[in-house]
């Protein structure tokens, strides 16, 4: 799944996403403004027909009810007003009654008028509806199949009366307008989309190959600054170690060898010496460990735990250290159990204040496990600013890296117990 993390991918994978969102919301709109769009063609295709054809060629009667005023209307208008999409008509009174239909079963009948309607009759104007046609009055058009618009607006009968000329047409133009509309647009959205993936995409190729190779040249870099500094580090550790440690240790030999040809109170004042000399070395042989950490799998993790908690030994600390099971663990799981000893041991120094520590490792399962417990002063970790915890939480960080986990458990006055737990392979 390493193509998740590709930036090339990413993109891809966003251009898509935006294209598919472009694309609901682009044909929502459009259906939006092609409806809109057909109604208002609907509409006023309806007020030309009232006002144009169905007004002048109303002949006086028709109010009334008169059939040869009918007849003279439905021979002189109606194949003039059942044009395009209109599929019905009603001429409808003030009162609610049908007047006049090209179905003629309607007319003389009575129903009542919606508010809508109303308002057209008194202010005048246009206005549209999807037709309910399980409301009587619309009863024969449900023959016609499917929904209809049904789209009004006021005439005047020669006597002076408002009417309400009402025309029902099909919503096949409405689809239709619609396709029409996304015919334009989706292309146009589409094309300008993959434009911009299409020129965009060589462009963060080219960019991501750049940054790649700034990642590994400041990785270069990188490991061989390590690399100087470990090499300047075992420069000073041998330095000492080949230099003051050699003097301290053939001091000591040769004040042992003076002290044991003296009698008296200068002999325990040389064996003092001596003893001073020797806690000085393990203090310097602790500081090497400290400058430069030992090839662990030469000499073992075990040796190099004791020579960390050399310096509690001469402070009179008591430390237990039991080491057990790393034979089969990786470079990386012992290199990453001494860190976390390293600042475990390291924190004990500096703020416990303890009488006793011990420092196990241990295998359980396919992880290495380390515990360094301690009987000190202990702390609140949820009180601990996260600052006073730097070195541990940068630990924490690396172990979690790798796969591993690290708890610290601690209360005032109850010491603290650490726990790291890192995969052997």
């Amino acid at each position: 799944m390493r193509w998740l993390t590709n930036p090339v991918a990413q993109f891809l994978a966003t251009g898509f996403v935006t294209l598919v969102v472009v694309l609901v919301a682009t044909g929502a709109l459009s259906r939006s403004a092609a409806d809109e769009e057909a109604i208002a063609d609907a509409r006023s295709l309806t007020r030309v027909l009232g006002t144009s054809v169905a007004e002048p060629a109303l002949p006086r009667g028709l109010v009334r009810g008169d059939a040869a005023a009918i007849d003279r209307f439905d021979r002189s208008a109606l194949d003039r007003l059942l044009v395009d999409d209109v599929l019905r008509i009603k001429v409808w009174d003030a009162d609610g009654t049908i007047i006049y239909s090209d179905r003629t079963e309607l007319i003389g009948a009575t129903y009542p008028l919606g508010g809508d309607e109303r308002d057209v009759l008194r202010d005048g104007g246009t206005d549209a509806e999807l037709s309910d046609l399980a409301r009587p009055e619309n009863r024969f058009e449900r023959e016609l199949g499917g929904d209809l618009l049904e789209v009004y607006t006021r005439i005047h009968a020669p006597e002076g009366d408002p009417l309400l000329f009402e025309a029902y047409l099909g919503v096949d133009q409405v689809r239709e307008r619609r396709a029409q509309v996304l015919s334009r647009f989706l292309p146009i959205t589409i094309g300008s989309l993959l434009a911009l993936v299409a020129l965009s995409t060589p462009l963060l190729v080219l960019l991501s190959r750049r940054l790649s190779r700034a990642a590994r040249e400041r990785e270069r870099l990188l490991e061989a600054a390590v690399r100087a500094s470990d090499d300047e580090r075992l420069r000073i550790a041998r330095d000492l170690h080949d230099g003051v440690v050699q003097d301290l240790a053939g001091s000591s030999m040769q004040l042992s060898t003076v002290a044991a040809r003296t009698d008296g109170g200068e002999r325990q004042e040389l064996d003092e010496i001596g003893r001073s000399l020797r806690v000085s070395m393990r203090a310097l042989r602790s500081l090497l460990v400290e400058i430069y950490p030992p090839d662990l799998h030469a000499t073992g993790i075990a040796a190099a735990l004791d020579d960390l908690v050399a310096p509690f030994a001469a402070s009179g600390i008591a430390v237990d250290v039991d080491v057990s099971g790393d034979e089969d663990a990786s470079r990386r799981a012992v290199a990453l159990v001494w860190r976390a000893a390293q600042e475990a041991v390291r924190n004990v120094a500096r703020h416990a204040g303890a009488s006793r520590m011990s420092l196990t490792v241990h295998r359980h399962d396919d992880v290495l496990v380390l515990e360094v417990v301690d009987d000190g002063a202990g702390f609140d970790p949820a009180s601990v600013v996260g600052e006073d915890r730097f070195g541990l939480r940068g630990t924490e960080s690396l172990v979690r890296e790798h796969g591993g986990t690290m708890e610290v458990e601690s209360a005032p006055g109850a010491g603290t117990t650490v726990r790291v737990e890192v995969p052997l392979a």
